[in-house]
């Protein structure tokens, strides 16, 4: 053995020593002659932690060697190799147990394995590999792989050095997943070595059956995040950043999970259908129909047919396929009823029966129809106050009410006036498709130091007029402070009514009004949700002063 050619090259043995049990050295060779490791193989601590590890690294000055201890009956055997990777080392110096992990590999009987050396000759086949081909333990070594494993390609993978991961190979009539690797030492390919990923397609079916499981997981959090930012979008749309705003926000967020009745509480103008809207986005009733009933204009005639719908031929004029009703609308979703507190006390006891029974019956009808469904109501009123007063039945007051929220009025939170502002600009831009102008600051401080007994429909209102006068892109004070000057055309009619003998100022300011209205109703077209946000007051206000 020479040892210098051996110490460069790990696979070949640069020594061997043998110990007796009385600890003295009976054979070495190579370099195990050298007088540091034969004091090392003297030292019977050293071999007692070194047969307790199998394989340790044997570190000198100007070397360094990995050895393999063996117990023997009469002592310890030592074989040498040489210096190996800094992997290897570090593998070997840190896992006490790393011959353990080794035999373990070798033998495990769930992990088939073969290694062919550069000549694609057996080098090693695993015992359960062995078994599985009917070999005795170490018949194949030294064998052509092709003569002794069937199908197999490890001899081109020695050859072409490329590897060849996941691909089926049948093997005594069964069909196996197979990875074939080349091992390379530096940049010279030493031998090849393949391993049994899978027993069989079945396996990798399952695989694959266990992986689409996972990917339904996971698209299924992603859509509840999707709808989980959708309802926080909702959310957003209540504009603002004060303590009131944020606090009705955390409400939101809890009470919404929750199918429980909610009643939002605020003066006109306030945005309490904003509130509805983010309780139902943000509740599992999110994929139903959230319908909106102005509890305030139903005809007590028609409450019945617009709530509880009717069947064809029901009454003259009556559509001939009938129609479903609000309520049956909002099946499975939520159904919002505004302006509650206006609600006439005969449609309050229909209404009441449905909240009771969850049962409504279309008029023509005879056969009742379970509706699930979630209530939100909303109010301007003080409905405590109504109950007294017997305007509002208390049955129905504790049914609508177990939950309530108050939205609070502008004058409350003065501090979301420039973000409120902003919002309606970028929403103006949009629509009108101009750039947002910019506002002078001390807009902001005017609109702050405002009464709003409109609220947010007012501010929007206002900024909606300042909008469309305001010049070269520049929002000023003026633009906001001459909303009666600015438009002469409109307000020259009332003015010169005020003054016509026999008017009364009550009479003027009726007339002005009904001109408002009509301008109004003639630029939305007759949309009356429009008109109403647009001059600042509630539909229910402009039904009856103005539409009867």
């Amino acid at each position: 053995m020479e040892q210098a050619t051996a110490r460069g090259d790990p696979r070949r043995i640069c020594g061997l020593g043998m110990v007796g049990a009385d600890g003295k050295i009976i054979l070495q060779n190579g370099v195990a002659s050298e007088p540091r490791i034969r004091a090392m193989l003297a030292d019977p601590g050293w071999l007692e932690g070194a047969a307790d590890r199998r394989i340790v690294v044997v570190t000198l000055n100007d070397a360094r060697h990995v050895a393999v201890v063996s117990p023997l009956d009469a002592g310890w055997l030592v074989v040498f190799f040489g210096d190996t990777g800094d992997t290897t080392l570090q593998f070997l110096l840190g896992v006490d147990f790393a011959y353990d992990i080794i035999e373990h590999l070798l033998n495990d009987p769930f992990d088939a394995m073969a290694v062919i050396d550069a000549g694609a000759r057996l080098a090693f086949v695993s015992p359960i590999h062995e078994k599985f081909f009917g070999l005795k333990p170490g018949e194949g070594v030294g064998e052509k792989v092709r003569d002794v494993i069937e199908n197999t390609r490890l001899h081109t993978v020695v050859r072409t050095g490329v590897a060849e991961v996941g691909q089926i190979q049948r093997m005594n009539g069964r069909e196996r997943v197979v990875s074939r690797h080349p091992i390379r030492r530096g940049e010279k390919i030493v031998g090849a070595i393949g391993r049994v990923m899978f027993k069989g397609p079945q396996q990798v079916d399952a695989l694959a059956r266990r992986i689409n499981v996972l990917e339904r997981e996971i698209e299924t959090y992603r859509a509840e995040a999707k709808e989980s930012a959708k309802g926080e979008s909702f959310l957003e749309a209540i504009v603002g950043e004060s303590a009131s705003i944020r606090h009705l926000r955390d409400q939101i967020r809890k009470i919404a999970p929750l199918d429980i009745p909610v009643l939002i509480q605020g003066e006109s103008g306030t945005g309490k259908e904003l509130v509805a809207q983010a309780l139902h986005m943000m509740s599992p009733r999110r994929n139903a129909r959230l319908i909106t009933v102005n509890a305030a204009a139903l005809p007590a005639q028609l409450v019945e047919s617009e709530l509880f719908g009717y069947e064809a031929g029901s009454f003259t004029g009556a559509d001939r396929k009938g129609r479903a009703g609000k309520f049956e609308q909002a099946d499975k979703g939520t159904i919002f009823l505004d302006e509650i507190g206006d609600m006439p006390l005969e449609v309050q006891s229909k209404l009441l029966r449905v909240l009771q029974d969850r049962l409504v019956e279309r008029l023509g009808g005879d056969k009742p129809r379970k509706i699930d469904f979630r209530l939100c109501s909303a109010t301007n009123r003080n409905l405590e106050d109504y109950v007294e007063q017997g305007k509002f039945r208390l049955d129905l007051f504790y049914r609508i009410s177990p939950v309530v929220i108050y939205m609070p009025p502008l004058a409350e939170r003065v501090e979301d006036i420039p973000l409120l502002l902003k919002h309606f600009l970028r929403d103006l831009a949009e629509r009108y498709a101009r750039d947002i102008p910019e506002v002078d600051s001390d807009v902001f401080k005017y609109l702050m130091e405002r009464e709003w007994p409109g609220n947010v429909r007012e501010l929007r209102h206002l900024t909606e007029r300042a909008f469309v006068f305001c010049e070269d892109g520049r929002m000023q004070l003026a633009d906001f402070r001459v909303e009666k000057g600015r438009e002469p055309a409109r307000a020259e009619p009332a003015r010169s009514a005020a003054l016509q003998e026999g008017q009364t100022l009550r009479d003027s300011l009726e007339r002005y009004e009904r001109e408002l209205v009509a301008e109004a109703m003639a630029r939305f077209r007759g949309n009356k949700k429009r008109v109403a946000e647009h001059l600042g007051v509630s539909r229910s206000y402009l039904y009856k002063k103005f539409l009867e």
